[in-house]
């Protein structure tokens, strides 16, 4: 007994480096200079948020699945990226740009955003039937910020806080919506209302087809080791079961009430074991 207790902090440290490395948060520097708290600082509930890894883990899921029913935000990833051979590495590379905007220096968070921003000037073309799109468009850009910050919260309210009072929860998305608007991004909600209305606006724009389905199941195979595997065979139908009823219902994806319980008490027992792992 007294030998496995020893062996606890070990195993927590080796655990722990897998998983920042699977992130790539180790690669990130994110020292602030005296005085320099960044664009949030360590006050605000987008810190409380977005430390919480499984919350962000999950969430961060369940938001791919929900921008991708947007057909010019699909055509995106369709055209332009590698998500369908290298999921992790875009999971990794957006972890990171959510890190270093969340929790890095003023000037690593504004070096950031004009990363992003130059890479959006490449993205652009148009859809099979010849509708355009360009990654800088500002209606585009809030729909992709809405459906990520929709889905971290709601996945902090359910494995983190749920009871985060709906004045924090507008405060967060009013933190947040300032990085959506140095992206371009324009009319963005701002509050928990907002986004219920801005939802109904934008439902007749969503679509599922077959490309949606072909990233879907890119996005939710299993992983290329027993770590990944073992975390995404939790992650995943937490993911889908976060979904707001109407996108998992496009996504032929709802899963059934008898097996939703099981669902959360596995993402929640993740959880506790994720926040052990990573605490210093």
């Amino acid at each position: 007994m007294i030998r496995a207790a020893a062996a606890l902090p070990g195993m927590r440290t080796a655990i722990g480096g897998r998983i920042r490395a699977l992130v790539g948060s180790g690669s990130v520097d994110l020292t602030r200079p005296p005085g320099d708290n960044g664009l949030f600082g360590p006050g605000s509930v987008a810190w409380r948020v977005h430390a919480d890894f499984s919350a962000m883990m999950i969430g961060g899921v369940s938001a791919l699945l929900l921008q991708m029913l947007h057909p010019l935000a699909l055509a995106g990833v369709w055209d332009h990226s590698d998500f369908r051979r290298d999921r992790l590495g875009r999971l990794r590379r957006t972890a990171q740009f959510i890190s270093l905007t969340t929790f890095g220096s003023t000037a690593s968070a504004n070096r950031a955003i004009e990363r992003v921003r130059a890479i959006h000037d490449h993205v652009s073309g148009t859809l099979p039937d010849g509708t355009p799109y360009d990654a800088n468009d500002p209606a585009l850009l809030t729909w992709v910020h809405v459906a990520e910050v929709d889905s971290f919260l709601r996945a902090y309210l359910r494995y983190r806080d749920p009871g985060l009072s709906g004045a924090d929860q507008d405060r967060y998305l009013a933190e947040t919506a300032t990085v959506a608007e140095r992206l371009g991004a324009r009319d963005v909600p701002v509050s928990r209302r907002e986004i219920e209305a801005y939802y109904r606006r934008v439902r007749d724009d969503l679509r599922f087809d077959a490309r949606v389905r072909d990233v879907a199941s890119a996005l939710l195979a299993s992983g290329p080791d027993a770590l990944t595997t073992g975390a995404l065979a939790i992650v995943a139908p937490a993911a889908i079961d976060l979904l707001p009823p109407w996108a998992a219902a496009m996504h032929g994806r709802t899963p059934p009430s008898i097996g939703r319980p099981a669902i959360r008490l596995g993402a929640r027992g993740m959880s506790k074991a994720l926040r052990w792992a990573l605490r210093r």
